[in-house]
């Protein structure tokens, strides 16, 4: 009864006599001083610089020619190529002062003042129905409306927003040589998504579970409101490229963070001459087609072309990110250094 009672009692709610339970296990109270957080500060202060530098280094070693538009009627040029010419749908030779000869050069287009990031536009979208699921083909999701069906009550397929208001401008790079002699610059139109995009969160709708056939695979469904053509005819050159795993519609899904961005559109092909250093110096001229209006929302178009090193293009925010972050590191270790030695490591000059 005894032992009952000690068991029920308040005794037997304390913790067991364990280091653990008791808090009795070694702990290590660093004690801050100068001698040891002065010098953390100067080594992060290097650091941080060293590798600003670096970064800044790097970047600038990356080569870009951008070309912008003016409200959506014609070309001008920019830095640093002032006597680059772009057109519409004419050829306008410019003469191009640097050569991009550092391996692989990159075709963007760009856009200003395109907000793909407002909430309901990003969720204007039916991610089921992008992979392939027969389901939400026949059926899309509510989060699509206004662009879920066509005036017919066909359901829409890709639906939403954001395949709606896909970027379909096309454009034709052109080398005008030396003799008078006009090339087409190669450009590869493929490889420019994610491996998991293409291969994971994208995919076609089967006939029978066992593959994908045009147009039967898209039976009962209609393009977008805006789209001149369905979604199975989007790449006539490359039958692979089609359906919902065309690697335009793919690009152009990936929301961009900002409103002004730039999407990958083509690669330079390096496999002929004159373009297996690169784009040699010359005169270049772009056939566009023009087909994305901008004058609803006041954007701009941009057409870049870019070298890129390990580090990615011409993005100057990283570097100067570490520069700033270095030089305030390095004022506050001085600041630091004038105090502590002004009113000495013992505080015996401190003011009371």
């Amino acid at each position: 009864m005894a032992k009952e009672k000690a068991n029920s009692g308040p005794l037997a709610r304390r913790p067991d006599n364990s280091a653990f339970k008791q808090q009795r296990l070694p702990a290590w109270s660093p004690m801050l001083t100068a001698n040891t957080v002065l010098p953390f500060f100067y080594c992060m202060a290097v650091l941080c610089m060293l590798l600003g530098v670096w970064l800044l280094v790097t970047v600038q070693n990356t080569q870009e020619l951008k070309v912008s538009d003016q409200n959506g009627i014609s070309f001008t040029p920019s830095l640093p190529f002032p006597s680059h010419h772009l057109s519409w749908t004419t050829q306008r030779p410019g003469h191009v002062m640097h050569a991009l000869q550092s391996g692989n050069v990159f075709f963007y287009y760009g856009l200003r003042n395109f907000h793909q990031n407002l909430r309901r536009y990003m969720d204007s979208r039916d991610d089921a129905q992008m992979v392939g699921r027969k389901k939400n083909l026949k059926s899309p999701s509510t989060y699509c409306e206004p662009f879920e069906k066509d005036e017919n009550g066909l359901p829409i397929a890709p639906c939403g927003a954001v395949a709606n208001s896909i970027f379909n401008d096309s454009f034709t790079l052109v080398y005008h040589g030396s003799k008078g002699s006009t090339i087409h610059v190669p450009l590869y139109r493929s490889g420019l998504t994610w491996y998991t995009d293409k291969n994971i969160k994208y995919r076609n709708p089967k006939v029978d579970n066992l593959t994908c056939e045009y147009p039967n695979a898209f039976a009962g469904t209609a393009k977008p409101l805006y789209w001149h053509k369905p979604v199975y005819e989007l790449d006539p050159h490359n039958p692979d490229n089609n359906g919902f795993i065309n690697e335009d519609l793919i690009v152009w899904m990936r929301e961009a963070a900002f409103p002004n961005f730039k999407k990958l559109y083509g690669i330079l092909n390096r496999v002929s001459e004159p373009f297996t250093e690169g784009l040699p110096v010359g005169n270049y001229s772009i056939e566009i087609s023009y087909n994305f209006p901008v004058q609803y929302f006041r954007g701009r178009k941009e057409v870049v072309l870019t070298t890129v090193t390990w580090f990615g293009g011409q993005n100057h925010f990283l570097p100067i990110a570490y520069l700033v972050t270095g030089g305030l590191i390095l004022l506050l270790a001085v600041i630091l250094t004038v105090i502590w030695w002004k009113f000495g490591k013992d505080g015996k000059n401190m003011k009371e």
